[in-house]
């Protein structure tokens, strides 16, 4: 008992039974069907329209729609690499000859910087202008495209006042130019294959050809390879920085001539920099910083032995 015989046609009472329409065998029918609704003016609902077929693809946009959007993502992306990783320059002038030569067109690695790398002797550096060293050198007046180029990198901009030249010395280095050289760094020669034939590594002239500096922290010396033909930091001890070049005005390191094809080459440290160039200030200082530190580490541990082990005079404990 309390069994419900659903849909029987014994003739006792039952739910009332459906009439059946004549598909019912194939299925339910399509006003059954979810989203149909029922609504015969809907055109049969479904995924099919009135005539059955399925429904075409939206229209794909021409290539000229998206192409303003291609360009403009692209402008956006240079300008970004230009601002953060690497930016091309133009080689002004013969100072850094022949290493470069005037018109070849450098990449400077500008990423380095932001995570605070900063110049290591022998590299090639563009930095800003210090203090007015460009002072008299003729200005560009570049067209409209030129200035378009430069804002996002593809050109070098005629407005930024930039040099570019070599790292000799560092932070704390003392560097020494007596006759004609060789330069002594920290009291020790460089051989320079990159100094331009013909020249001598240092000037008789006694406008900045004989010298002896000791670079203060923050700052970098520089020295152009046409030693004869390069305004570098030897002519400038008169100027508030006295030749030195503030790091913070250090664009980054050139790292490659891009321009043109058959200049193509990188520019590596030469290995005249790896001859041991260590200065005496750092590690002065260096030692200095570190003897605090050795002597509190040393207190700790003979304290340490001393607590614990009761034959140690001085102890405390009678022995």
């Amino acid at each position: 008992m309390g069994d419900l015989a659903v849909g029987a046609r014994s003739g006792h009472e039952g739910p009332e039974e459906r009439p059946q329409r004549p598909d019912d065998s194939a299925g339910p029918a399509a006003d059954d069907l979810p989203g149909s609704g029922g609504d015969p003016s809907s055109g049969g609902g479904g995924a099919h329209g009135s005539d059955g077929q399925t429904p075409r693809p939206p229209k794909q946009r021409s290539f000229w729609k998206e192409l303003p959007l291609l360009i403009g993502i692209a402008l956006v992306l240079a300008l970004l690499i230009k601002t953060f990783l690497v930016q091309a320059f133009s080689i002004p002038s013969d100072s850094m000859q022949n290493t470069l030569q005037q018109g070849d067109r450098v990449l400077v690695d500008k990423l380095t910087p932001w995570f605070g790398s900063e110049p290591s002797r022998g590299e090639v550096v563009v930095f800003h202008d210090p203090d007015n060293w460009l002072a008299g050198e003729p200005t560009a007046s570049p067209n409209a495209l030129q200035t378009v180029l430069s804002w996002i990198g593809l050109m070098p901009s005629a407005e930024e006042k930039d040099l570019i030249k070599r790292v000799i010395g560092v932070a704390g280095d003392t560097i020494e130019c007596r006759n004609t050289g060789p330069l002594l760094v920290n009291g020790k020669a460089l051989n320079e294959p990159y100094v331009y034939p013909g020249n001598t590594p240092c000037s008789v002239d006694d406008q900045g050809g004989q010298f002896k500096v000791t670079v203060p922290p923050g700052k970098i010396w520089v020295m152009g390879d046409h030693r004869q033909n390069s305004l570098d930091s030897r002519y400038h001890q008169q100027d508030r920085y006295q030749g030195f070049v503030p790091v913070g005005n250090v664009v980054g390191r050139a790292i490659v001539v891009a321009w043109p094809p058959t200049r193509w080459n990188t520019l590596p440290i030469p290995d005249t920099f790896d001859q041991g160039l260590g200065s005496a200030a750092p590690a002065a200082l260096g030692l200095t910083g570190a003897a605090p530190l050795v002597l509190w580490r040393r207190r700790r541990i003979t304290a340490r032995i001393t607590a614990g082990n009761p034959r140690v005079p001085g102890s405390g404990t009678a022995g």
